[in-house]
């Protein structure tokens, strides 16, 4: 699976998590000097609270586009630190 904006890989790897329809990179697949870490904080009742991070790929910047969990509750601790994405702003390929 790749996140990718405007041409720009900015994460990449072979497993992710799917949870929600959505695909969880790995912490290790995230490309960070492409993220920058946003004030926005959600709450989900089964998964936690979430981060989220701001995308910047040359001169775009895409807020809050990814987000994460990083002290998520039991039944999601499988996606601890792992990094989903807006598809109405990043684009998920395999």
């Amino acid at each position: 699976m790749k996140a990718i904006v405007n041409g720009t890989v900015i994460a990449e790897s072979d497993h992710t998590e799917m949870v929600e329809g959505n695909h969880y990179f790995p912490p290790e697949a995230v490309k960070k000097e492409y993220f920058t870490d946003s004030a926005t904080h959600t709450t989900c009742p089964w998964k936690g609270k979430a981060s989220y991070y701001t995308v910047r790929v040359d001169s775009q910047s895409l807020k809050d586009a990814a987000w994460y969990y990083p002290e998520p509750k039991e039944a999601a601790k499988n996606i601890k630190d792992h990094v989903a994405f807006y598809r109405n702003k990043v684009d998920i390929v395999e």
